[in-house]
C-alpha cells in the first residue's frame, strides 16, 4: 500500500473514532441528565407533576431511568450500524471464509484429553 493511502486509512480510522466517541458521549450525556439530573438533582420540581398517579420524580427515578436507558440502546445501535456503514467497517460486508480445520484437532490432542479423563482429571 502506498504513503498516500494509509495516510488516508488512518485519517479514517480517526474520524470513524471521533464520531464515535462524540456519540457515546452525547448518549452518556442523556442518560445522566435523566437518571442523576430528573432522578436525583430537579427531583422537588419534578414531583410536583403527577404521572400516572406518581410524583414524576419519583417515577423518573424508579421507571423512567430505566426505559431512557433502553431507549438509548437502541438508538445507540441504530447510530452505530449507520456510522459501521458510512466507513465501510459493518458486518453486512464480512468476508467470512468457513475453515473447516478450526474445531479439528490432531489425534495426540484428542488422546491427551481422553488420557486426562480417564486418569479422572490428573
Amino acid at each position: 500500500m502506498n504513503k498516500s493511502g494509509h495516510e488516508s486509512e488512518k485519517e479514517n480510522a480517526k474520524a470513524y473514532w471521533r464520531e464515535n466517541i462524540t456519540l457515546m458521549l452525547i448518549l452518556l450525556g442523556v442518560w445522566f441528565t435523566v437518571s442523576f439530573g430528573m432522578g436525583i438533582l430537579f427531583i422537588d420540581e419534578l414531583d410536583k407533576i403527577t404521572f400516572l398517579g406518581f410524583k414524576f420524580g419519583f417515577w423518573v427515578a424508579q421507571q423512567g431511568a430505566i426505559f431512557v436507558f433502553v431507549i438509548l440502546i437502541f438508538i445507540y445501535t441504530y447510530k452505530m450500524n449507520k456510522l459501521d456503514r458510512k466507513y465501510g467497517v459493518d458486518e453486512d460486508d464480512d468476508n467470512y471464509v468457513e475453515d473447516d480445520d478450526y474445531y479439528r484437532h490432531d489425534e495426540s490432542f484428542i488422546d491427551s484429553i481422553s488420557d486426562l479423563d480417564n486418569k479422572g482429571g490428573k
